[in-house]
């Protein structure tokens, strides 16, 4: 992770959000104290996609919604 003062960011910022958006995550500060810290945007989607393969791949079909072999007191 790269760290450049505020001055530096505003000298070069197009040039810090590439970086960034290549995937190195970029610390920002002034007079030594962290401001902000840039980095790639998270794609949700493509996480969200990839989290739900990973469910699917455990997952049982009927393991919640199949009645089971056992008798439930919970409904009366």
């Amino acid at each position: 992770m790269q760290t450049i003062s505020i001055g530096d960011f505003r000298a070069n910022l197009l040039k810090c959000l590439e970086i960034a958006n290549a995937g190195e995550p970029i610390s920002i500060t002034s007079n030594g104290r962290l401001l902000a810290t840039i980095s790639a945007p998270i794609q949700q989607r493509d996480e969200a996609k990839k989290q739900l393969k990973a469910l699917a791949s455990k997952a049982k079909i009927h393991d919640v919604t199949s009645p089971g072999n056992e008798d439930c007191d919970a409904i009366p």
